[in-house]
């Protein structure tokens, strides 16, 4: 799914969602409240069952940004990712 951030479109992938709340500790159910999205729709992205509206990977996106974590575009040296841009927050 095409999300913007940073001014930049990418495909935000179900694996850097699941790295991202990973690295954030934060649950499912946490995710999907900070970012105002049905846990049943992030639960079948994350499961790759289905690709969310662009609303709806905005959202998580933000929200996981907020928490701290930095996508990364893919380029020459390798493909999409994320890192903590920050120490998560409590």
């Amino acid at each position: 799914m095409v999300a913007r951030g940073n001014g930049q479109p990418f495909a935000i992938l179900p694996s850097q969602v699941r790295a991202a709340r990973a690295m954030l500790n934060w649950t499912l159910a946490q995710l999907a409240d900070k970012a105002a999205v049905p846990m049943r729709t992030l639960h079948r992205f994350e499961h790759s069952q289905t690709q969310p509206q662009r609303r709806t990977a905005a959202a998580l996106r933000l929200a996981l940004e907020a928490g701290g974590v930095q996508f990364i575009d893919p380029d020459g040296a390798g493909g999409p990712g994320v890192r903590l841009a920050r120490p998560p927050e409590p």
